[in-house]
């Protein structure tokens, strides 16, 4: 798949602008599907976490809220927004609730699960699956739920794919 492939899927964010994930060309972009009530929540405070400390390198996280695992996010845009906010300081950019997998599968999604990286290739199989995107729209990384964010493993692929110049 071309790298350029990512890059020509529109975003709704929670606010209901629209983006295009082309405005991330050249930056490394951690897309994770997020979720409020769920075990794996106060994760949120790690991604708030790894943004402040690498987004003025080029970093980008990105989160998607998605419904789809045993209901864990039930709330509508807005009250997801305001949840992050209020609850981990959330500043890093969110889209509109979406689904990861399924007929109704985001393009974003549909996309990052064609890549076959590491050990999970294929379905998005829970809330707070991580994908790393390099700066040039390569899938570079893929982290289970389990995986925290500030785990040493997803802090080296962060500063690997920072290191990287842009195509």
């Amino acid at each position: 798949m071309p790298s350029s492939a990512l890059y020509g899927i529109d975003l709704t964010m929670t606010d209901g602008s629209t983006k295009s994930f082309g405005e991330f060309r050249g930056h490394p972009v951690l897309v994770v599907n997020v979720a409020s009530k769920c075990g794996f929540t106060p994760q949120y405070a790690g991604l708030e976490a790894l943004y402040g400390r690498y987004a003025e390198e080029g970093l980008v996280v990105l989160g998607m809220p998605c419904n789809q695992f045993m209901g864990q996010e039930p709330g509508n845009d807005g009250e997801i927004a305001a949840f992050c906010s209020r609850t981990f300081g959330v500043t890093f950019p969110l889209m509109a609730k979406g689904d990861v997998r399924g007929k109704d599968q985001h393009p974003l999604y549909r996309q990052l699960t064609t890549f076959r990286t590491g050990l999970l290739p294929g379905l998005v199989k829970w809330n707070f699956e991580k994908f790393l995107v390099s700066r040039d729209g390569e899938v570079v990384a893929r982290f289970a739920p389990t995986v925290e964010p500030d785990a040493p493993e997803v802090i080296a692929a962060i500063e690997d794919a920072l290191a990287q110049d842009a195509a």
